[in-house]
């Protein structure tokens, strides 16, 4: 259970490879999440994307926008320390899946109609740091490393 967690420590997977992976998206998931949840970074907090979220069919939208937003900004910290990395990246795919579908599928892949290219390229790497885990400059390392 815990190589599912944890990056095994006496595997291949010591590698650096997720970092480049893991710091921007951790810093765009995490900038996006406070947006939602604090308003911060010209964001409109719960109340003004719960507003948005309930308009686009996503309800409760004040708890839509809780689950959203604390998926991105506790995840993107996450992925920032490499902490829970797997478990995060299903949680951030999963979130970046319903971004995709109930807001911007229908208006095709380019970001400049507000497509899906966006969400689509944090869904990839989402999924990527599922499949890697947190790599070797990872908390999930150290912690795997002491239960070895």
């Amino acid at each position: 259970m815990k190589q599912l967690i944890f990056a095994s420590a006496d595997t291949n997977q010591n590698t650096f490879a997720s970092l480049a992976l893991r710091i921007p998206a951790g810093i765009i998931f995490a900038a996006h999440g406070a947006q939602k949840l604090f308003g911060w970074f010209g964001g409109y907090g719960i109340e003004g994307t719960g507003q948005w979220m309930a308009s686009i069919g996503l309800t409760p939208g004040a708890l839509m926008a809780l689950l959203a937003g604390s998926a991105e900004f506790f995840g993107g910290i996450a992925l920032l320390l490499g902490l829970f990395t797997r478990l995060t990246g299903v949680a951030l795919a999963f979130t970046m899946l319903v971004a995709i579908f109930a807001v911007h599928f229908q208006n095709g892949l380019f970001m400049s109609n507000n497509g899906y290219e966006f969400g689509l390229a944090l869904f990839a790497i989402s999924v990527s740091v599922i499949f890697a885990g947190g790599g070797k400059a990872s908390l999930d390392h150290l912690i795997a490393k002491k239960l070895a």
